[in-house]
């Protein structure tokens, strides 16, 4: 059994077995159990993340180019039923080839309205769904803050918050 399938039981214990197993834990064992789980699986959405990002640059063109060290997503708002919603932007911001992190700040642009059913579908045929559900389920386990940018460094396979 992988992280995520652990943690998906234990999320929603349907199962007898993993149901009567969780009765029969102290509390502080239950808590420890938890903890450790939230840990595997933000640890295995992470994962996901950095190989649909390997996947990404490797596709990308030019045979000249150095090869990619690190990636960057930046937060992007969405609309909910419930309002307003701070997350991960399914698209890639940057490609670096050097170590140092690019300049992502936002530019003074015209902002444009765009219907929720419209940015639904931009999301749909652009950006890769793995790597979108990786991405929200990351901001769920650690959601992120306006200026964050979110670090994914390809050489040690590590995915890091950084906050401005």
């Amino acid at each position: 059994m992988n992280p995520l399938e652990l943690a998906e039981l234990l999320a929603a214990p349907t199962q007898p077995p993993v149901r009567e197993a969780l009765r029969e834990l102290a509390p502080r064992e239950l808590d420890t159990l938890v903890i450790e789980a939230l840990a595997a699986a933000e640890a295995a959405w992470r994962q996901v993340v950095v190989s649909r990002v390997k996947a990404f640059a490797a596709g990308q063109p030019g045979d000249g180019r150095p090869t990619v060290v690190a990636a960057y997503f930046t937060t992007t708002e969405r609309r909910a039923a419930d309002g307003m919603h701070l997350g991960w932007s399914p698209f890639v911001a940057a490609l670096s080839d050097s170590e140092d992190v690019p300049d992502l700040r936002p530019t003074r642009t015209t902002a444009t309205a765009v219907s929720v059913g419209e940015a639904a579908l931009i999301e749909d045929v652009f950006a890769d769904p793995e790597l979108a559900a990786a991405l929200n389920r990351l901001t769920v386990l650690d959601p992120p803050d306006h200026g964050d940018v979110l670090r994914v460094h390809l050489p040690t396979r590590t995915v890091t918050r950084i906050s401005r």
